[in-house]
C-alpha cells in the first residue's frame, strides 16, 4: 500500500499543482467555473452553502495549529500557489492517503489550505476536496460528486497534463471571499510573505 501511495503521490501532486498553478486554458476554465459556482450560491446564501462552510469549519478548526495538521499526515506538498492575475490559493497541505482513497468526506478534507504570514507563521484559510473521477465513478457510475449540495469542478481527460480526470472543490471556510466560498482562486489570498521568506 505504501508503495502504491508513493507511486500515486507524484501524479496527485502534479494534478493539484498543474490545475491550481496552471495558466492559459485551464485557468480560464477554472475562472469560468468560479463564476458559475458564484451564480449558484446567490440563490442560497444561508442555506446549504452556509451549512457546508460550517461543516468544514468544524472539521478543520483543530488545524488552525499547522502542527496538528502535520501530526494527522498533512504535509506541504509544494510552494505557495498564486494565480497569474486572479488572486491565490495559498499553501496546500496534502493528506495523500485521503487523496488516493476515492472517497469524499466533508470531515476529512484531502487538503487543508494556509496563507503565509509576514512573521513566518501560517493561517488556516480553507480546505480543498479532491477525488479522481475514475475512482469516484467506479463506485458512483452516474453521479457527479457533490459536497453539501455543491458540485465539484471537473478537470477532464484528455487534458494538457496527460492525467486522468478528477474533481476538486475549494471551501474558503476561514477567510471570506467576495466571490463566494467555493471558488478556486481567492481574490485576497497572497503569497507575498512566502515569496519574501524565500529571498
Amino acid at each position: 500500500m505504501q508503495g502504491l501511495m508513493r507511486q500515486m503521490a507524484g501524479p496527485v501532486l502534479g494534478a493539484v499543482v498543474l490545475v491550481h498553478g496552471g495558466v492559459g486554458t485551464s485557468t480560464q476554465s477554472l475562472m469560468a467555473q468560479d463564476v458559475e459556482h458564484a451564480r449558484h450560491e446567490t440563490g442560497d446564501p444561508r442555506g446549504r452553502a452556509g451549512a457546508l462552510v460550517k461543516a468544514v469549519r468544524e472539521a478543520t478548526e483543530k488545524y488552525k495549529d499547522v502542527a496538528v495538521a502535520e501530526a494527522d499526515k498533512y504535509a506541504l506538498a509544494f510552494g505557495c500557489v498564486s494565480g497569474p492575475d486572479y488572486g491565490a490559493m495559498g499553501l496546500h497541505y496534502v493528506n495523500f492517503p485521503l487523496a488516493l482513497d476515492g472517497e469524499l468526506d466533508v470531515a476529512k478534507p484531502e487538503i487543508v489550505i494556509y496563507e503565509p504570514l509576514p512573521n513566518g507563521k501560517v493561517k488556516l484559510i480553507g480546505a480543498d476536496y479532491l477525488v479522481f473521477a475514475a475512482a469516484w465513478h467506479a463506485k458512483h457510475p452516474d453521479e457527479t460528486p457533490k459536497l453539501g449540495g455543491q458540485l465539484m469542478h471537473l478537470i477532464e481527460s484528455p487534458n494538457r497534463y496527460g492525467l486522468p480526470s478528477f474533481y476538486t472543490l475549494h471551501v474558503w471556510a476561514w477567510k471570506e471571499s467576495s466571490t463566494g466560498p467555493f471558488v478556486n482562486w481567492h481574490p485576497t489570498v497572497s503569497c507575498a510573505a512566502f515569496d519574501d521568506q524565500k529571498d
